[in-house]
Formats: structure tokens, sequence, C-alpha cells
């Protein structure tokens, strides 16, 4: 699985202008099943972000995580983070996961994330979302399993 992690002070997801899904200060989560993933790699995911300290403690050092700031995460799918751009001016998406698996790890991963300690939010699988959001620093991180 592919994430792109956002530290924000804010995020929200709208779809047909309704909110969807929010979060305060936490984390903006853009989150791709690749092609051949399973639970593992969602599961794996999910526990590396929880613990990923990108956070600032009293001394302004990067060393807290989500759970240790009692923060949140907004969860949203994006299979354009599976791009091939290797090749022309159009990026291919094969690598993605096909949209059942894709929607099934989603879920997964929001579960598992939840579940260690974060409060998660969520976009809608498949829709045309607006994201909006103010990025804390900015921190922007890519991460696989």
């Amino acid at each position: 699985m592919r994430a792109l992690i956002q530290r924000v002070s804010e995020a929200a997801v709208r779809v047909d202008g309704a909110v969807v899904g929010q979060t305060g200060p936490g984390l903006l989560i853009l989150v791709c099943a690749m092609a051949g993933d399973g639970e593992a790699q969602a599961d794996a995911l999910a526990s590396k972000i929880s613990k990923l300290r990108i956070f600032t403690d009293e001394a302004g050092k990067m060393n807290r995580s989500v759970r240790d700031i009692s923060g949140s995460a907004l969860v949203v799918s994006q299979f354009t983070l599976a791009a091939d751009t290797s090749r022309g001016n159009r990026p291919g998406f094969s690598a993605a996961a096909d949209p059942a698996t894709g929607d099934a790890l989603y879920q997964h991963f929001a579960q598992a994330l939840a579940q260690l300690g974060v409060p998660v939010e969520t976009g809608q699988f498949g829709a045309d979302m607006k994201v909006s959001l103010i990025n804390d620093g900015p921190v922007t991180i890519w991460m696989e399993s």
C-alpha cells in the first residue's frame, strides 16, 4: 500500500458539497492499495503511521506521534498514488488494486488505524471528493508497505 501523510491543523472531505469526513489536529492520509496488496500490508502501514513521530514536543523536535498528541486522522482513498509516469504524458494506473480490492483494503486500513487508538474519519471510496486542508509545517511524508 502507498500513503501520502500530511500533518494538518484541520482537514475535511466533501462529496456533492456535504462534509463526509473531517479532522482537527492530526493527519490527512491519502491511501492507495496496490495490485497484490492484502490485509497484512494495510495492517503494517496503519501500525507504522500510528507510531510515526512527526509532531513536535516541548523542545520543538518532531518526537510525538498522532496518538501522543491525542490527534485524529482523515483517511481518503487516492488511487492516483499508483500513477506510472515513466512513459508519455498520461499517467497509467494499472499498478493500483482493482476497485473491489482497493475499497476493501481502504476500509481495512481505516479500521486498523482506529483499532490502534487513532480516531478516524474517512472519505467516500470512488466518489468525486473535494479535499481541503491546512498543512501544518508543512509536513508531508510518502510511505509504502
